[in-house]
């Protein structure tokens, strides 16, 4: 199994620490739903990060994640994917691949900035800005209890449970 990088001092999420407070967030799901942070106060929440909805390794990830839903809900824990998709293609993405986790819309950019998943990367030589797949486990008191940096999707939800 992918060794998973935990508060690594280098990467997406360096200016985000473990047992810091989780930066606050309100967007919408693809139900149009708001969800915060502030509404899940007392859960562990897994907020994983995802460049962009319909692709294969954005995919795989989101369902593999709905298929664990029940074991992280005995641990009491919520898992939330996030994005910078539109509430349309989230929508599209939950249907197509009957994903029931909320799936949040970042269309700004704010969640994706305050989290440090923003970043450049290159792909075939070619630089362009991004979202580096990246997962916080936020612990029931609302600060980060595990960071895992620059997500490999095979392996990776195992990881997190065994995190929890």
């Amino acid at each position: 199994m992918p060794k998973q990088t935990k508060a690594s001092s280098q990467g997406p999420a360096a200016s985000l620490k473990l047992g810091q407070k989780a930066p606050a967030f309100k967007l919408p799901a693809q139900d149009g739903e708001l969800v915060s942070l502030k509404s899940l106060a007392g859960q562990t929440v897994v907020l994983f990060f995802y460049p962009k909805a319909l692709t294969p390794g954005c995919t795989q990830e989101a369902e593999e994640f709905q298929a664990a839903l029940a074991q992280f809900k005995r641990r009491k824990a919520v898992v939330i994917g996030a994005s910078r998709d539109s509430v349309e293609r989230q929508a599209k993405f939950a249907a197509k691949h009957g994903i029931k986790l909320p799936l949040l819309s970042d269309e700004a950019g704010a969640l994706c900035e305050a989290y440090g998943v923003w970043q450049e990367k290159s792909l075939y030589g070619r630089k362009f800005m991004g979202i580096v797949r990246t997962t916080f486990v936020i612990g029931a008191d609302g600060k980060i209890a595990a960071i895992f940096d620059k997500v490999k999707v095979q392996g990776h939800v195992a990881a997190v449970l065994a995190a929890i």
